[in-house]
């Protein structure tokens, strides 16, 4: 099945509530910190070890997130350059100048490695008297950050990159609808409507190098206090915009540490020709053209996933991200896959370090790669087992993930056992051609189907009737009506 894109919105009480419970325990997702990890946070929270001696306080920046976030790591300001071209600054929420190493925070993060979300609950990385707290980029709250600083030429090129810690000081908490509004309506203060510059700029030079991003609808999980409903949720332009920030300093900070010879990068492989061959006969299927001399990226730019056959071959198009990981290298040897495929650059993950392990270790090697020092210690004790521990969190928040959805999906069909549904075929399996996966026009449901007498037609409209849905026992199963 392709993998969905789950946003969660709202948290929701019962009747799913003890089904979710006990999906955390299968899934063995730790819950409650304990008291020695809860007492630290709160005791670095209330006196930080240490805070940075420069001072950017006085730089208006602004957060963009859903509008229910509080765990913000990062914070931009976007203007001209007087000369020609763009300066961004990117603060991104100081983690290490809480968590000491060694101690009872640090053990903890280690275990639990990401934030995992539920419909009714989130699990964090930190405690949230941190990470929801004392550490995020909260507005009018007075931060420690590792404060990017990268100066673009006037096509958005990167011309200088330079990291420090520094004290920041947001100024607002914005949404990607509020700023796709603000921009669109021409009422943005200049350092916000430079995230459509930049961001275009940036998505052509993505072009260019032959990078992707897939523009395909997430499955979101809207939750109220009595009921879940499930959403299709288009990405806006401003999202785009914004990822190209976070992008551009995921390269800065791999370019950074490939030069200095120590770190940690995001790699993908490209995708074996057998999979780029199967690619193609499902175009071929689906009625898309796909000439020979067409690259794989300029032909899915094409694409218009509000189109059924565009949207089922968009979801095919996720198969080729997978195999991502995560590659530690020390010593001034390059790794030998040192890219990701989809990025069509070196790139590394180093803007979430709240929600993500990894991030925090990232921040330090640039700090040190771009001030020109040693690394310090405790990071090049933890770099060889990050890979690994990445590896191990994102399979579970996948797994959370997948199991979240499927159990709001059969929650909400429980009682429509036998009813018929519109739905568009997004995927059949190769050699079972008779099974494969459907997108429910309404609700917002994407699940198996199986049973049919003949081959599943892919892309098309397929009139299907429900015939399981059981949350905690049974996933949702179709069969054509």
């Amino acid at each position: 099945m392709p993998r969905r894109h789950l946003r969660v919105t709202g948290a929701a009480r019962e009747p799913l509530g003890a089904v979710l419970r006990e999906l955390r325990t299968k899934l063995d997702v730790p819950e409650e910190f304990p008291a020695d990890v809860v007492a630290e946070a709160e005791r670095v929270a209330a006196a930080p070890p240490w805070l940075p001696d420069r001072d950017e306080t006085a730089v208006p920046f602004f957060t963009i997130d859903p509008p229910t976030s509080t765990d913000l790591d990062q914070a931009m300001h976007l203007s001209r350059r007087p000369g020609g071209g763009y300066r961004v600054r990117y603060a991104i929420a100081d983690v290490a100048a809480y968590v000491t190493p060694g101690g009872a925070l640090d053990a903890e993060a280690h275990r639990r490695v990401t934030t995992l979300y539920f419909p009714d609950e989130k699990v964090p990385l930190h405690p949230t008297v941190l990470s929801e707290g004392a550490a995020s980029l909260l507005p009018d709250q007075t931060c420690p950050a590792v404060l990017w600083t990268i100066d673009l030429d006037a096509d958005g090129r990167t011309e200088t990159t330079d990291v420090v810690r520094a004290l920041v000081r947001s100024r607002a908490k914005l949404d990607y609808a509020g700023v796709q509004k603000a921009i669109d309506d021409g009422t943005a203060e200049e350092p916000l409507a430079l995230l459509k510059d930049i961001g275009l700029l940036r998505g052509q030079l993505e072009v260019e190098r032959g990078g992707i991003s897939l523009d395909v609808p997430e499955q979101e999980i809207v939750a109220s206090d009595t009921a879940y409903e499930l959403a299709y949720r288009a990405p806006l332009p401003a999202d785009a915009w914004n990822a190209q920030i976070s992008l551009l300093t995921g390269m800065a900070a791999a370019d950074l540490m490939l030069a200095a010879g120590t770190g940690i990068l995001r790699t993908l492989p490209a995708a074996p020709d057998g999979a780029v061959g199967r690619l193609r006969r499902t175009a071929k299927a689906l009625h898309i053209e796909w000439p020979h001399h067409v690259p794989y990226s300029d032909l899915i730019r094409s694409l218009d996933p509000r189109v059924p056959h565009h949207a089922a071959f968009l979801q095919e198009c996720t198969t080729l991200l997978r195999g991502a990981g995560y590659t530690a290298f020390r010593g001034g040897e390059t790794p030998a896959l040192a890219t990701h495929a989809a990025v069509a650059a070196p790139y590394t993950h180093c803007t979430a370090p709240l929600r993500r392990l990894v991030d925090r270790y990232t921040s330090e090697l640039c700090l040190a790669a771009s001030a020109e020092r040693g690394v310090p210690e405790w990071v090049l004790t933890a770099l060889d087992e990050l890979p690994k521990e990445m590896a191990d969190g994102t399979r579970r928040a996948n797994s959370v993930e997948r199991e979240c959805v499927d159990l709001v999906e059969a929650a909400l069909l429980r009682h429509r056992v036998g009813e018929i549904f519109d739905a568009v075929v997004v995927d059949v399996k190769d050699h079972e051609q008779a099974v494969g996966t459907v997108q429910l026009t309404e609700p917002a449901v994407v699940a198996r189907v199986e049973g049919g007498a003949s081959a599943l037609p892919l892309g098309e409209r397929l009139r299907v009737r429900l015939a399981q849905a059981d949350p905690g026992t049974a996933k949702v199963l179709f069969t054509p009506a």
